[in-house]
Formats: structure tokens, C-alpha cells, sequence
């Protein structure tokens, strides 16, 4: 097998399935540089839209029970189509789809931006979810085949990690800014200036590769996964919108369960190139971090959507004072990320992630004390530090842990499972915890007053800090205790396939 050439080559040479590189390439620097740029705005655009979504309610007509959507039609896409996006980036090389997912980018912010109607707005963040389905594997995978296995990748992939975690919180504060000072639709222009950077770097620094063998495109199986959690979330909102043993919930909920049968299915015995391995996910350390950031990514997405509408509705903060209040989630989370790694040569990823679980935990319930007359010194900060310094933390080890020791030829498959995870349990759990806060406020007799929506917010904060302390039990019982040999794991699983 011959050794990997583009690390060192030219742009536009071949890559072939091979041993990593003793040292990191010259240019690796312009090279996390680029992919962060793009891992930034793929996560920033989850949550920017967050501080906008009371003027963006307004402006276009959304309903209450439907605005969740501006959100979740972007996660949606996303998640469910990040694997068949990673295998699109082997099939055409990685710098070829990393300048069509910006382009792609760009062209649905502008449309966004443009939007004069729900349904408008809504396709436009299908077609953000779509782009960020081919660039958030792509950014991880080209990491992961360019800097070799050991302290080097360590770092670039925390690196890659913290600012996955902190792009969340950095999108609620740039949304504030934008739409107090602009408008809101530039939470969507904003991206055409980012794309603008990005596109000359990835032109100038990724070079491109190829597969080894040409594979085919699993439609079927990203068609299945995709309609399957599209009509579990579905399901969902109809909940909270009627009820759980509404005509419209209990449809959802048997079709997303017979879909999801049918994925499982066909990705073991109807395609000899399936979109997802399935029995990659007997390798402890690959089931593990997926399982602890499905939990992550339903606490964070789900959490930083009440928080900023409990910041504007209860607070009536306005969307710039709602962005700088998140200031020190975004430290918490840099400060989190840089101490994760020194916890982990000392403690282990067990210690760390579990620990850093817990303190999330403990942040998500002190959130959920909030209450009409909470000010931002006495009810805000505490919860924002601590949930994100453990957050922060348990991001950065969980993907270290999940992604090292993976050969090439599993680096897009483990790349796009990890971003899959949290991406689908971000839209699930945002729609089961609206479910939640609906119904929660319904029932507190009080006629849809400020009491009765700051009890629903209170009752999600509740049900997000539960999610997080089980993702730490199960980081506690299942992470491995010491340093594995996860790419024999991972070989000897594919081997067997």
C-alpha cells in the first residue's frame, strides 16, 4: 500500500490509503485554519438564529409552536444526511467538496437573508443543513488525514473540538449583535463574508484526494435515516402542539420506528457499501463518545434555544444585551477546552468526561431556577460557567477519545458518526424538550401568562440537566479506563465485515 503523498504534495495529487505522516505537513497550520473557519460557521448557524427568532416571528408570521423549526429544518438536514455527505467527499476528494458545501453555503444564506415567508426561510436553512452536511465530515476527516496519530492530531483535533463547542455560544452572541444592530436577516448574510475567506484557503491549502476504489452512494440507506428522524421529530411537535396519543403524534412515532427498522436493515443485508458499518460500533471507544455527544448535542441545542428566549420574553433583554450575556458561556467553554487535555494525561478520558458531565449537569439545574425576577449577576452567570467550563471539557476529551487511533480508511465514517450524533440528538431533543415546556406551561393554570412560560422553561432546564447527568453515568460505566489501541480495534472490526 503506498504511502499518502498530498500531506507533503502538490494541490490536485492523489492521496491513497496509507500510513500517516511522521510530522505535520508545513502548511497544517493554514490547514486548521481553514477547516475551523469551517467548522465555526457549520455550528455557529445552529444557534445564531436563536437571539433573532422573536424579530424573525414577527417579521415573517411564524407561529409559536412552529418557530422551532427555523432551527430544527437546519439540524434536521444536517444530521441526517452528514454521512451520505462524508462519503460524497471521498467519492469527488475532499477540496472539491469543501468548495461546493461553502459555495452552497453561501448561496442559501443569501436566500435565507432574502426570505419573505416561513416557508421561505425554512427551505433556505434545509439548504445551510445540506452544505453543512458535506462540510462538517470533510473538515474533520481532512484533520484526521493530514496531522498523524499522536500529540499532534491530539491538539489539532482539540483545537477542532473547541471550537465546535464554542460555536454555539459564539453564534447566540453574534446574533444579538447582528440583529440589534442590523437586522435579522444578516444572521444569514453573515455567512457570504465568512464563505469569501474560506474558499481561498481551502483552495489554497487542502489537496485534494481521491478513493482508492470508486464506491457507490448509499441513497436508499441517507434517504431511510433522514425521513426516520424527520418524522420522529415530527412526532414530536405534533406532541406538544395536541397531544402524545394524538392521530398525527402516534403516526410519526410508528412511521420514524418502522423507517428506522428499515435503515438498520438495510444497511446490514441491502447494500454491499452501506452508509454507516454498523459493526464499527462494537469498538467500545466509537459507541461510547457517539452515545455521550448524542446526549451533548440534545442539552446544548435545546439549551441555548430557552435560553435565549427566556433571556428576551421573561428578561425582555434586548437581542444585543441577550448575545452579551452568553459571554461567559464562550469563555467558559475556551477555558474548558484548554485545561481537557492536561485532566486527561493526568486522570484519563474517563475522569474527565464523566467530571466534566457532572458540572454540565449541575449548570443545566441551577438553570433551571430561573424565575421572572432573576437578574443576570444573581440567576444568569453562575449556571453559564459552570455548564460550560464541563461542557467544554467533556467536547474536546469525547472527541479525542472517539476519533484517535482511526485508520484513514474510517476517518470519514468516524468523523461524519460523531457530527451525526450530535447533530440528530440536537434536533430530537429541541423538539421533545418544546414537548416539554408546552405542556409544562399548559398545565400550570395560569392561562399562558409570563408564570406559566417561565414554569415551561424551567421544567425543559430540568429535563436538559437530567439528559447531561446521564450521558456522565454512562461516560462513568463505559469509557475506557486507560489509553486504547483503537485503530487495531477499528481494523479488526472492518476486517470481520
Amino acid at each position: 500500500m503506498r504511502d499518502s503523498q498530498s500531506a507533503e504534495g502538490r494541490p490536485g495529487r492523489a492521496v491513497t490509503d496509507g500510513p500517516a505522516p511522521a510530522a505535520a505537513p508545513p502548511h497544517a497550520g493554514l490547514v486548521l485554519a481553514t477547516v475551523c473557519l469551517c467548522q465555526a460557521m457549520v455550528v455557529l448557524d445552529i444557534s445564531v438564529v436563536n437571539v433573532a427568532l422573536p424579530s424573525i416571528a414577527t417579521d415573517l408570521g411564524f407561529s409559536q409552536g412552529s418557530l422551532s423549526w427555523v432551527v430544527n429544518a437546519y439540524t434536521l438536514v444536517f444530521g441526517g444526511l452528514l454521512l451520505l455527505g462524508g462519503r460524497i467527499a471521498d467519492l469527488i476528494g475532499h477540496r472539491r467538496a469543501m468548495l461546493a458545501g461553502l459555495g452552497l453555503f453561501a448561496l442559501a444564506s443569501v436566500l435565507g437573508g432574502l426570505a419573505q415567508s416561513p416557508g421561505e426561510l425554512i427551505a433556505a436553512r434545509a439548504g445551510q443543513g445540506l452544505a453543512g452536511a458535506v462540510l462538517a465530515p470533510v473538515s474533520l476527516t481532512v484533520i484526521m488525514v493530514t496531522f498523524p496519530e499522536g500529540p499532534v492530531r491530539n491538539r489539532a483535533v482539540g483545537i477542532w473540538a473547541m471550537v465546535a463547542a464554542g460555536g454555539s455560544a459564539l453564534g447566540v452572541l453574534l446574533g444579538g449583535l447582528l440583529t440589534d444592530l442590523l437586522d435579522w436577516r444578516w444572521v444569514l448574510f453573515v455567512n457570504v463574508p465568512i464563505v469569501a475567506v474560506t474558499a481561498p484557503l481551502a483552495w489554497r491549502s487542502i489537496h485534494e484526494t481521491r478513493a482508492l476504489a470508486r464506491r457507490r452512494l448509499d441513497v436508499p440507506g441517507a434517504i431511510l435515516g433522514t425521513a426516520g428522524i424527520t418524522l420522529l421529530v415530527y412526532a414530536m411537535v405534533q406532541a406538544g402542539d395536541h397531544s402524545w396519543t394524538s392521530t398525527g403524534t402516534v403516526v410519526g412515532l410508528v412511521g420514524a420506528a418502522v423507517l428506522g427498522a428499515a435503515f438498520v436493515a438495510w444497511e446490514q443485508w441491502g447494500t454491499r457499501e452501506p452508509l454507516v458499518r454498523l459493526n464499527i460500533f462494537t469498538v467500545r471507544t466509537v459507541w461510547v463518545a457517539n452515545a455521550v455527544v448524542v446526549f451533548i448535542g440534545a442539552a446544548t441545542v435545546a439549551g441555548f434555544y430557552f435560553a435565549s428566549l427566556f433571556l428576551q420574553d421573561v428578561l425582555h433583554y434586548s437581542p444585543i444585551k441577550a448575545g452579551a450575556a452568553f459571554l461567559p458561556f464562550c469563555f467558559g467553554i475556551v477555558v474548558g477546552a484548554r485545561f481537557s487535555s492536561t485532566i486527561a494525561a493526568r486522570f484519563g478520558n474517563r475522569v474527565t468526561i464523566s467530571g466534566g458531565l457532572v458540572l454540565g449537569a449541575v449548570g443545566m439545574l441551577l438553570f433551571s431556577r430561573l424565575h421572572a425576577d432573576s437578574t443576570f449577576l444573581s440567576g444568569f452567570l453562575l449556571p453559564s460557567v459552570l455548564a460550560s467550563i464541563g461542557i467544554g471539557a467533556c467536547m474536546v476529551s469525547n472527541t479525542t477519545m472517539g476519533t484517535s487511533g482511526v485508520a484513514h480508511h474510517e476517518a470519514g465514517l468516524v468523523s461524519g458518526l460523531l457530527n451525526t450524533s450530535r447533530q440528530c440528538g440536537g434536533s430530537i431533543g429541541l423538539a421533545a424538550l418544546s414537548t416539554v415546556a408546552v405542556s409544562a406551561a399548559d398545565g400550570a393554570g395560569h392561562g399562558g401568562s409570563l408564570q406559566a412560560i417561565v414554569h415551561g422553561y424551567d421544567r425543559a432546564f430540568q429535563v436538559t440537566a437530567l439528559l447531561v447527568l446521564a450521558a456522565a453515568v454512562l461516560a462513568a460505566l463505559f469509557t475506557p479506563v486507560g489509553r486504547t489501541r483503537a485503530a487495531d480495534a477499528v481494523n479488526a472490526v472492518g476486517k470481520s465485515s
